[in-house]
């Protein structure tokens, strides 16, 4: 995801100087019960299983709901337009509700039943792509009157049906493809797959997810180049250049009151940014320097374009299953969202080392991984039946908020979940966001694709990319990747084999950039001979590795209200791949046992006991 332009890319964020809101402090100016014991500045204020006070919880809570919020707004608005809805907001604002409540309810489901680290869920990118590709199919491009404003009426039963027809077969395609996701989690599938899947098919992967976007930036942008712009300065403003600027906050704790640093602009850039986009496109309406004809350049800049969307909008709306009907499923569309969930299911595995290694907590052991992806499958299923037009995945920019507040608590990524869970039903919050003008959604657009890009290509650091065996890897598959979907949407008449089911399948999967760069870059990195090293695949292996069985991971990664170690304990369930191993850790438990045999009442080593190998 956006990493780059939400200020997580600090070469060493657990270092930083008096984070603010970091840290809670008894009245003596001491740390409360619950953080890490540790003095060392890499040591996570409070850790995976401590509990943080309350206050703290939702504050840091709504911290992870900001910082996600770039991307939760952006997958709906990117949807619209192929949708027929870029003429409906107050639909718009429906489907960025939806979105905020399954995303809650899918990170509640994570916390407590899937990998078990503080990982924040939400809508993806992957999935994006071959959704468009599906929306283009001849039977599902939009009709022409959709397009002119003046002939769409969006109360009519006509325009109801065309739009929910649509995301109807979303919905389907998105609901088995996801039963996929969970066979390869809760079989264990995804461990044996990531022994074929290196970097080499990551970056082009990740790389073209974005890069064909293009097109829907632009548009966006292209409303009004001008406030585009100054959203994009001033994204880039915070991020990168007042990243490191400090503004001082009051703080108090106890009896006592200070002053404490918060890097606002690197926590916030995005929420600022379009916050001041949106007040400069407002004094810009009011006095009317932008046209007020619809039909002249810049009226879409208009913040009172779609100002009847917060007055038409309920105050309070439950989503629910098949709230627009029942799902249809085409061959296409199963086939292309599968694509998608395999790209999504490898840039999780990154993210639950990523996050344990920034709480504190050890490796995630195979059965927590495994857990992990069948969980988000589920969260996929979720997210088909009730509609968001998207699937679910862990949130990259979500784990780099860990490393700048140092608090990996579970209980905060509770109440982040909690939050989402209300904001969905608050009808109001999601068309609030379904009135940011065009261009400065366009500018947003513009940087967080870009990001997107750079954070594939980035995955290359573990290869050699002085190898030329590599290099043509890699180039092949991003130009192929940009080549043949290029070609396939323009001469998809000479694909014909007379199957309909066939020749959609193959359209959808070929106008899928993502799906030919990473097939390309998977088939020549397992083809052509390179040693591990040389592919990148001992990083993988090494975390494989360090994923051992030991009385900690079992603390952390164990099943809630005792399942597996008080209930649910029969020998059968040793054998499901995504069951906690009770046997390592009671053998490290056993082992800590007798070390303190060798240990005197200070709990200093009796005398040759570092002699002795237990």
């Amino acid at each position: 995801m956006s990493s780059a332009i939400t200020g997580w890319e600090h070469p060493d964020p657990l270092q930083r100087a008096d984070d603010g809101l970091n840290c809670h402090h008894d009245g003596q100016g001491g740390k409360k019960a619950g953080q890490a014991g540790s003095s060392s500045s890499s040591q996570p204020t409070y850790s995976v299983l401590d509990v943080p006070p309350w206050y703290l919880c939702i504050l840091l809570g709504i911290q992870h709901f900001l910082t996600a919020l770039g991307g939760l707004v952006a997958v709906p608005l990117i949807l619209a337009k192929d949708l027929c809805l870029q003429h409906d907001p107050l639909t718009q604002s429906y489907l960025i509700s939806t979105i905020f409540f399954v995303s809650g309810l899918c990170t509640l489901l994570q916390v407590f039943l899937g990998v078990r680290l503080p990982i924040l869920q939400g809508g993806t990118f992957a999935f994006v792509a071959p959704s468009l590709a599906m929306l283009s199919l001849p039977a599902w491009k939009c009709p022409e009157w959709t397009f002119n404003a003046s002939l769409v009426n969006t109360s009519s039963p006509e325009f109801t049906e065309e739009w929910q027809k649509r995301i109807r077969e979303l919905q389907g395609a998105i609901m088995v493809a996801s039963c996929v996701q969970m066979l390869v989690g809760f079989s264990g599938l995804i461990g044996f797959l990531m022994r074929f899947i290196g970097p080499l098919t990551i970056a082009p992967t990740i790389s073209l997810v974005a890069l064909p976007l293009f097109d829907s930036a632009g548009s966006n942008a292209g409303v009004h180049w001008g406030i585009a712009a100054v959203t994009i300065f001033l994204i880039v403003l915070f991020s990168q250049y007042l990243k490191n600027v400090a503004v001082p906050v009051p703080v108090c704790g106890g009896k006592k009151c200070h002053t404490s640093k918060f890097y606002l602009f690197q926590v916030f850039p995005v929420l600022l940014a379009l916050c001041l986009s949106w007040l400069l496109c407002f004094v810009l309406t009011v006095t009317n320097a932008l046209p007020t004809a619809p039909t002249a350049y810049g009226h879409l800049a208009r913040t009172d374009t779609k100002g009847n969307v917060l007055s038409q909008a309920p105050w309070f709306r439950f989503p629910y299953p098949g709230q627009w009907g029942l799902p249809t499923i085409s061959l296409a569309g199963v086939f292309g969202i599968i694509a998608g969930v395999i790209s999504s299911m490898v840039e999780s595995v990154g993210d639950y080392y990523a996050c344990a290694r920034l709480v504190g907590a050890p490796p995630p052991p195979r059965h927590a991984v495994n857990r992990g992806i069948g969980i988000e499958g589920l969260g996929c299923l979720l997210a088909g039946a009730w509609g968001t037009g998207n699937g679910t995945t862990s949130y990259s920019e979500n784990v780099g908020a860990l490393g700048i507040t140092r608090v990996g608590s579970r209980m905060v990524m509770v109440a982040a979940g909690c939050l989402l869970l209300v904001m969905g039903v608050f009808g109001k919050i999601g068309a609030a966001f379904a009135t940011i003008p065009t261009p400065v959604i366009g500018g947003m657009f513009l940087v967080m694709f870009g990001v997107i890009t750079a954070v594939g290509i980035s995955n290359l650091q573990y290869v050699d990319m002085n190898s030329s065996r590599n290099l043509f890897i890699f180039g092949f598959s991003i130009y192929c990747g940009l080549a043949i979907p290029s070609w396939v949407n323009n001469n998809a008449e000479k694909l014909q084999t007379g199957i309909l089911q066939l020749d959609q399948v193959i359209q959808v999967l070929l106008t899928m950039g993502m799906f030919v760069g990473g097939f390309l870059g998977f088939f020549l990195d397992n083809t052509i001979p390179g040693s591990l090293e040389e592919r990148g695949l001992l990083v993988w292996n090494q975390m494989q590795e360090d994923s051992e069985e030991t009385a900690k991971a079992l603390e952390v990664y164990r099943l809630p209200c005792g399942i597996g170690t008080k209930v649910c304990t029969s020998s059968c369930t040793q054998y499901l791949p995504f069951w906690p191993r009770l046997g390592a850790g009671s053998r490290e438990q056993g082992r800590n046992l007798l070390a303190r045999l060798f240990q005197d009442p200070s709990g200093a080593r009796g005398k040759g006991a570092s002699e002795t190998k237990l």
